[in-house]
């Protein structure tokens, strides 16, 4: 739905999927730079499938990722290929029968032993998220997203795209990105870079001034690159 590189936002995807199922396509849909970033609503995009986690905008640390799936794909006409002990019917029974005996519901698309920690982790990210609505996080980072536009504007530095058709990043492109990046490192300013692009996430936690303060180093970096 964003595209980790460029942070292009399909806006047009409800067509792409629909497109894709009126031919007969199941669709899985990338969320991990889109939940928690911009407004996501897996039943009115009618998505099969949806994979995403919580080490990003959810704010909830490593290691709890996530496979939605639509109820009309749990009638037993799909299969896994790969499974753990967790996806059995009764996986506590520790028996062995001849051949998999899965769950009925989403349970069969399990692996093996989940670790608890990241899971637990991962709800506080969920609740803050949750309280403060992805529609208000997702106003202030294309506020904060604006004013970094403007400030590239003024200083005649390029970039992709615009706030609505972005994901909760700003990318701009330099053949030294990587350079770029680890001087303004060297300056306190973290970002990093991507296939010739310098990728910028402001933080609802970010202040108006450390904005402009990271653009004015920028420039000056970029002057001497």
């Amino acid at each position: 739905m964003v595209m980790f590189s460029t942070g292009q936002l399909l806006t047009d995807l409800s067509e792409l999927i629909r497109e894709a199922q009126q031919r007969g396509i199941k669709t899985l849909i990338d969320l991990y730079h889109a939940v928690g970033a911009v407004p996501v609503d897996v039943t009115d995009l009618s998505i099969d499938f949806a994979i995403g986690g919580s080490y990003k905008y959810l704010r909830g640390g490593p290691g709890a990722c996530w496979l939605y799936l639509n109820p009309r794909n749990l009638d037993g006409s799909m299969q896994t290929l790969d499974t753990g002990w967790f996806a059995q019917s009764d996986p506590f029974a520790f028996t062995r029968p001849d051949g998999l005996e899965l769950a009925e519901n989403g349970d069969r698309f399990l692996e093996s032993t989940p670790a608890i920690l990241p899971v637990y982790q991962a709800r506080a990210g969920l609740v803050f998220t949750l309280e403060m609505g992805v529609d208000r996080l997702r106003n202030y980072s294309r506020r904060q997203q604006m004013l970094i536009e403007k400030l590239l504007c003024q200083n005649n530095i390029p970039f992709l795209g615009k706030a609505e058709q972005r994901g909760a990043f700003i990318v701009i492109p330099h053949r030294r990105a990587q350079t770029i990046v680890d001087r303004l490192k060297q300056t306190g300013v973290t970002c990093d870079a991507r296939e010739g692009l310098i990728r910028f996430g402001p933080d609802f936690l970010n202040t108006e001034a450390e904005l402009i303060t990271v653009v004015n180093r920028l420039v000056d970096v970029w002057k001497t690159v």
